[in-house]
């Protein structure tokens, strides 16, 4: 049995309809939602690069 409660993440080549798809697929429901910024640096300056998407995921009960 796997953990009651996990974070999902929104791979880059994947669409959140595909991210919450997967997890039903493994048994979880999203709880929650949260997303956060990702920076890299460009010319010793940190650089806006994309919105990481993440999802709680609750554990079905079988």
């Amino acid at each position: 049995m796997g953990k009651k409660q996990i974070w999902f993440e929104v791979e880059e080549n994947e669409t959140i309809d595909q991210c919450l798809e997967r997890m039903k697929e493994q048994g979880y429901m999203a709880m929650g939602r949260k997303e956060e910024p990702v920076f890299h640096i460009v010319d010793g300056e940190p650089t806006y690069l994309r919105q990481k998407i993440m999802f709680k995921g609750i554990l079905l009960e079988e």
